[in-house]
């Protein structure tokens, strides 16, 4: 078992208001570092559901739960808790659901996942690698355009077209299997490197999230939030880059406002108000835990509740 320090830990378990008898979704198990915070918390009659894409990520969550009936873990994209939800027929049933988005440490931390641009491995980067486009495949079916969209959409890269032509260029004649063949074409590409971030990391970002649909699948998850939750269920998100971020404004902000109706209908105060509300405003981490877990310095936690 890796050891895994969950961010925001004690302000997500905070934010979901656990009741013992509640039913909760951990949408995003990783090493289940926030399912085991949430388990502690729930009586003989709580039930606690955890998701991942990973299938060692499930195979962990399988051992950790084994013998315990309260718990239940799938192998699914969160994207699809809704659809196996209304299977259960247990919509608008769940007090409680937490994402945390990104990429866990045990993914980073083995070079054979393909996730580090500071280690040496095979280019996949793949949540769930048993299926699906390996980071190299679809590298060598993607042209110069569509990387260098990519690079700008998703990784919000300043020198997307310098790397995307670097990378093709060299890719003519050389396939780019590894990640540090990656992480090195990528860091030549920069003539000017950040403070404290190594040149590739928006590079492997962007490519990372073209080869996983992450930002649909969040964007699919957050439509259905009004059909997961009970009314009184809380949603809590840790985002970690402004893409993620600007999603979950967006999508949380339309339901809160609701309908946009034309002003010449005369609806007025509540009648025009989405049943969705945030909850305080967004929770980052404090100095001692971002010295403790470097990875949660980008992290922000926002918060919304179902109206009663």
């Amino acid at each position: 078992m890796h050891k895994h320090q969950p961010v925001l830990a004690a302000e997500a378990l905070a934010a979901l208001a656990i009741r013992p008898d509640g039913c909760y979704v951990d949408g995003t198990f990783g090493r289940g570092g926030h399912s085991e915070l949430i388990r502690q918390q729930l009586g003989p009659d709580g039930q606690l559901m955890v998701l991942d894409r990973d299938p060692a990520a499930i195979a962990a969550a399988c051992t950790l739960f084994q013998d315990d009936s309260r718990c239940h873990a799938i192998q699914a994209n969160f994207a699809e808790l809704n659809a196996l939800l209304t299977a259960q027929g247990r919509q608008r049933q769940i007090d409680g659901l937490l994402l945390d988005l990104g990429v866990s440490s045990p993914q980073l931390d083995e070079a054979e996942r393909g996730f580090s641009f500071q280690q040496d491995g095979p280019l996949d980067m793949r949540m769930d690698n048993s299926q699906g486009l390996t980071a190299a495949d679809w590298l060598a079916q993607t042209d110069t355009a569509e990387l260098i969209r990519v690079l700008r959409e998703y990784g919000e890269e300043r020198y997307a077209t310098r790397i995307a032509r670097t990378i093709m260029n060299y890719q003519a004649d050389h396939p780019i299997t590894r990640t540090s063949q990656l992480a090195t074409l990528a860091s030549l590409s920069v003539p000017r490197m950040e403070k404290n971030k190594h040149p590739a990391t928006r590079t492997f970002q962007a490519i990372r999230i073209a080869v996983n649909d992450e930002l649909t699948a969040l964007h699919q998850a957050l439509q259905h939030i009004q059909t997961i939750l009970a009314p009184g269920g809380r949603l809590a998100v840790i985002s970690f880059h402004s893409l993620e971020a600007r999603i979950v404004k967006r999508t949380l902000r339309h339901q809160i406002q609701g309908p946009q109706l034309p002003k010449s209908v005369p609806v007025r105060g509540k009648q025009a108000q989405g049943n969705l509300r945030f909850i305080g405003k967004p929770i980052k981490p404090d100095s001692t835990e971002i010295r403790a877990n470097p990875r949660a310095r980008s992290a922000t936690l926002r918060v919304a509740e179902v109206i009663r």
